[in-house]
């Protein structure tokens, strides 16, 4: 039998915080879980799921992320947000306000306001679940002009824009 201290100490260890996403980062296995029981077809009603995920160096679509990519949006990275999940980060030259309203209109929801400053905008677009996810299913909007900033700086040295005024982050729904 293990003394308290032991198995505290194994407790502790097992919560060990993991590092920052890092750009084109490994995604880990999704943990082996029992299948669910099975629910009546009539009674399950599904957010739209992603076709196929994308690698982490491979430029998403829409069908890829399940969700709408903001016209003229450019794709900058994707990182690995544990747990099977990646999230996706696109820039825009378009105004906070006018991809808020883009995405209103798309995803048929207002979303939520989550800071005024800097302007944050959330879309929730699936349920979260604690024991399988990192990041809830979503597509959130920053706005990086706040306080005169002139933006977020365009990672790829020498490609225009040289900033975004906007960045779009994409959570999809991890696959079924």
């Amino acid at each position: 039998m293990f003394p308290v201290r032991a198995i505290l100490a194994l407790a502790l260890l097992a919560q060990t915080p993991q590092p920052f996403p890092k750009p084109g980062g490994t995604t880990p296995k999704p943990p082996v879980t029992a299948p669910a029981p099975a629910v009546p077809a009539a009674q399950t009603v599904l957010p739209p799921q992603p076709a196929a995920a994308p690698g982490p160096n491979d430029v998403p679509t829409e069908a890829s992320l399940g969700v709408p990519i903001y016209p003229g949006a450019e794709f900058i990275a994707s990182y690995d947000a544990t747990h099977g999940q990646r999230y996706y980060l696109f820039g825009a030259t378009a105004g906070f306000p006018e991809i808020v309203n883009y995405y209103k209109t798309t995803l048929k929801q207002k979303g939520e306001l989550i800071y005024e400053e800097p302007a944050i905008h959330e879309f929730d677009i699936g349920r979260f679940r604690e024991e399988t996810m990192a990041f809830p299913p979503s597509v959130t909007v920053k706005d990086y002009t706040w306080g005169g900033s002139a933006g977020y700086l365009n990672p790829k040295r020498g490609k225009q824009p040289d900033r975004f005024k906007t960045i779009i982050q994409i959570v999809p729904n991890p696959p079924l």
